[in-house]
């Protein structure tokens, strides 16, 4: 799928600068006017320093009017024109940053996005694939009447970004972090004058329904990827609803997208392998040894069963948040194989006890799962037996 193609034949030309000097308020006028993915930050010599992007500003919560851009700038890994689509997409999940800037001989000469990788990779064999292939299943939901303080527990719970609203078991819209930044956290920079200034309004006790957006733009499972990617773009959305028979079966996001382009490469190696993306976690050599000691007996576990997979490992740290110097750490787990998605996520102090928590839970979905039990019930059974886990979901 998509060998032939790379950074030079999909990198958006071209690019919008703001100073390091100047300040935030200057960077979110650009976004406004010209909508640009990423802004490129330069110093007071002209020269590439890093980007910016108008989600890390809303995130960060800070005043526009007197933060300065090196406050918020990433410096974020560069690409050259020969990298391919599989090694961008990994790029992209590992640094957690969606739009990479590409070089020629030193010199800048623009970024490539999310929306550029996956475009490229749909519009060759790969895009005839059902979304139901990528697609994350039984995702987590919300009813209408819950608050947004709800909504913001369960992203930060299981490690999400985007959650279906639900209300008497039908779908009714989609809450995204963003619709949360942009209804709930910005507009609160803005309440210094009028009625509001003075009233004390518990805007996370917000109803779900208040904020989310409608309506829901949904795909069925059958429809293929390269006209589920046309439906994102056409919307300007992020995320798909999966729905059958007029039931919810599934969400898509640009992640899910990548992280079958970033496999595509190790394919024909027919293995196991994992990957990581950490954001605010400081993993030393003693802890990477230690996870990978447990991928390998994970993978040797699994590796006759599912034959090709990844692990996705997705870390995070929770600031301002530590028990005698040990962080809370966040870990999302997303194992994609041949026989489906499988995925789990746990919370707790340090890197090692919040994996090894994560990967047993995902063992568990694992050994309950149709896919395996269609394989080999013997293995799952005596498996679960040999570790003493219950034999029926409790």
């Amino acid at each position: 799928m998509a060998s032939s193609v790379s950074a030079k034949d999909v990198y958006s030309k071209g690019f919008n600068t703001v100073q390091e000097s100047d300040t935030l308020s200057r960077c979110l006028e650009t976004f406004k006017t010209v909508m640009p993915p990423v802004l490129a930050i330069l110093n007071d010599k002209g020269k590439y320093e890093g980007m910016i992007t108008r989600r890390s500003i809303l995130r960060s919560r800070l005043d526009p009017a007197t933060t300065k851009v090196r406050t918020l700038m990433k410096a974020a890994p560069s690409v050259t024109f020969d990298f391919s689509l599989s090694k961008m997409a990994k790029l992209m999940i590992e640094s957690g940053i969606r739009q990479l800037p590409v070089f020629e001989k030193n010199k800048l000469l623009g970024f490539v996005t999310d929306e550029n990788i996956i475009h490229a990779a749909v519009t060759e064999d790969w895009g005839n694939i059902a979304i139901e292939k990528i697609m994350t299943r039984a995702p987590h939901t919300i009813e209408a009447n819950r608050s947004v303080g709800a909504v913001l527990s369960s992203m930060r719970e299981y490690g999400i970004s985007h959650v279906p609203v639900m209300d008497s078991g039908k779908l009714v819209g989609m809450i995204s972090i963003q619709d949360i930044l942009e209804n709930i956290y910005w507009p609160q920079r803005h309440q210094t004058t009028g009625d509001i200034v003075g009233e004390k309004i518990e805007t996370l006790s917000v109803p779900a329904k208040g904020i989310m957006a409608r309506p829901v733009i949904a795909v069925e499972p059958q429809t293929g990827l390269r006209e589920a990617e046309k439906k994102m773009h056409d919307h300007d959305i992020s995320c798909l609803a999966v729905i059958s028979n007029e039931r919810l079966v599934g969400i898509v996001t640009k992640l899910d997208f990548l992280e079958p382009i970033s496999q595509l490469e190790a394919a024909a190696e027919r293995k196991i392998s994992v990957q990581f993306g950490v954001k605010g976690v400081e993993i030393n050599p003693e802890q990477q040894g230690f996870m990978m000691e447990e991928f390998d007996s994970f993978s040797h576990r699994y590796q006759d069963a599912f034959q090709l997979g990844t692990l996705f490992v997705y870390m995070k740290s929770h600031h301002n948040t530590s028990l005698r110097g040990t962080p809370l750490i966040h870990c999302r787990l997303q194992f994609r194989t041949v026989r489906g998605t499988f995925f789990s996520a746990s919370e707790g102090w340090g890197v090692e006890p919040t994996f090894r928590v994560a990967l047993d839970r995902l063992e568990r979905r694992l050994l309950r799962s149709k896919e395996l039990l269609a394989y080999n019930p013997k293995y799952a059974r005596d498996y679960l037996r040999k570790i003493g886990l219950p034999q029926e979901e409790t």
